[in-house]
């Protein structure tokens, strides 16, 4: 999967916004969306956010986790566990990056959560590849990886398979008594 596919699949979350316009409830085939009011919130999905917000036709409420002092605890408690901790989204990295780009002028502090979600994306990333290192190194044949979300599982996801892959083809190859394979990878 590319990264632009998980970035897809990250605009369909929800996200609060303030409208400025009137329009009664919209039926879509992801669902109904609305009644949009003048100044009352209302959720939407983050493609829809940004496509308002481009034409300004809203403002964007940040997602809960989407603050300092939140996101430091984050990246704090990701620095001190050894295991992977659950992520405020799915998609923290996806949506972080979209709507940063979109409405940063909605989002207090903008810099500094940019800063503060890539230091955690580097310490969890960081973590991965002592993972699949150890992993490779002692010959493990499975492994479980939990609290990872998809763009993390791309990063390493091409490496491991093809690292595992070798892996079994060296060991097939070893096993005694098979002299008749040949040592093609």
């Amino acid at each position: 999967m590319e990264p632009a596919e998980a970035e897809f699949l990250a605009e369909k979350e929800l996200v609060t916004i303030v409208p400025n316009f009137s329009l009664d409830r919209i039926h879509l085939i992801g669902g109904d969306l609305g009644p949009f009011n003048p100044g009352l919130p209302v959720e939407v999905p983050v493609w829809l956010a940004i496509n308002l917000k481009q034409r300004q036709k809203c403002r964007l409420i940040p997602p809960e986790w989407m603050d300092v002092a939140k996101l430091e605890e984050i990246r704090e408690q990701e620095r001190k566990e050894d295991t992977f901790t659950p992520m405020p989204s799915p998609y923290y990295m996806e949506l972080t990056k979209l709507l940063l780009n979109y409405a940063s002028d909605n989002i207090p502090k903008a810099d500094e959560i940019r800063t503060l979600v890539k230091d955690t994306w580097d310490t969890r990333v960081a973590k991965l590849r002592l993972s699949a290192d150890s992993f490779v190194q002692q010959q493990e044949a499975h492994a479980k990886l939990d609290n990872l979300t998809l763009m993390e599982i791309n990063t390493t996801g091409t490496f491991l398979t093809q690292a595992l892959d070798c892996m079994y083809k060296l060991r097939t190859n070893l096993q005694p008594g098979e002299s008749s394979h040949s040592q093609d990878f």
